[in-house]
């Protein structure tokens, strides 16, 4: 796409953060790997699968590897990149059985764009929103080439995808979580809505908040992991940490490492 920069090599880099107290921790044993919004840039993703992979075996800490392995997509799987559908293919299947990330745990979880999908597959009415934020590159990802006329066909396009949709995938974005907990961490795709408790945050906040939450200095009772909100860095706050480092026209995506209170990143 247009504005996008060649991606960087992969690194690995130690960022300092601001002290919580108590320190946040993920349970004893476990190290999890958080991947900020992909947008369908499936080539930045394999790249940083095989680097977690890779850096499964690293003990930095000077303990053993870890015996538990998570690996979490805080959504944005699709749109406004050009591989959409190889993005949802690849995190439905998972690790492979007899790789280096055979028995890991992936979790995916469901950002706003998937569920502008969702919306529209309900009702083409949404399809203006949708295709404004690169849901057409999604849309092109599934059915091919689209004859002209039909991206101002809403109803035609709402047909063309859900024929195209495999059921596996349809079954996958409908079912995806929308939050997910490890220790002290909670991780969502927007954030949480401040003053409102954990268990009674609404769906809408943790798929599309901005504003409020992320200038929000309120100490909930998780520290919330969450993408949706692009940043030239991963941001590390006392309440929060920021992934989204707009991977489809910076060519950069981040994960957050995660090990007892440590943290650290891989960028891509």
């Amino acid at each position: 796409m247009a504005g996008e920069q060649a991606a960087t090599p992969s690194a690995r880099s130690d960022f300092p953060s601001r002290s919580v107290s108590p320190p946040a921790e993920v349970p004893a044993g476990t190290r999890v790997y958080a991947i900020g919004d992909i947008h369908g840039r499936l080539d930045l993703l394999s790249r940083l699968l095989d680097d977690i992979a890779e850096d499964r075996g690293y003990s930095p800490y000077g303990t053993a590897p870890p015996g538990r392995v998570v690996v979490v997509s805080v959504g944005d799987l699709i749109d406004r990149g050009p591989d959409s559908k190889a993005v949802v293919e690849r995190l439905l299947a998972g690790p492979s059985a007899d790789g280096p990330l055979a028995g890991s745990q992936f979790v995916t979880l469901r950002g706003n764009h998937e569920d502008y999908l969702l919306q529209f597959l309900a009702d083409f009415s949404a399809a203006p929103g949708w295709l404004r934020n690169g849901g057409l590159e999604a849309i092109r990802s599934y059915v091919g080439h689209l004859p002209d006329g039909f991206a101002a066909d809403y109803p035609a396009l709402q047909r063309l995808l859900y024929r195209a949709l495999p059921p596996s995938h349809l079954r996958f974005l409908s079912r995806m979580p929308l939050r997910h907990v490890e220790g002290d961490y909670l991780f969502v795709h927007a954030g949480i809505r401040p003053g409102v408790a954990l268990e009674r945050q609404d769906a809408y906040d943790l798929m599309w908040i901005r504003g409020e939450f992320l200038h929000s200095t309120e100490m909930a009772a998780k520290t919330v992991v969450h993408g949706h909100s692009v940043v030239p860095e991963p941001e590390i706050h006392p309440n929060r940490i920021a992934i989204d480092t707009g991977a489809y026209r910076t060519g950069r995506l981040s994960c957050l490492v995660l090990e007892g209170a440590g943290r650290r990143f891989l960028t891509t």
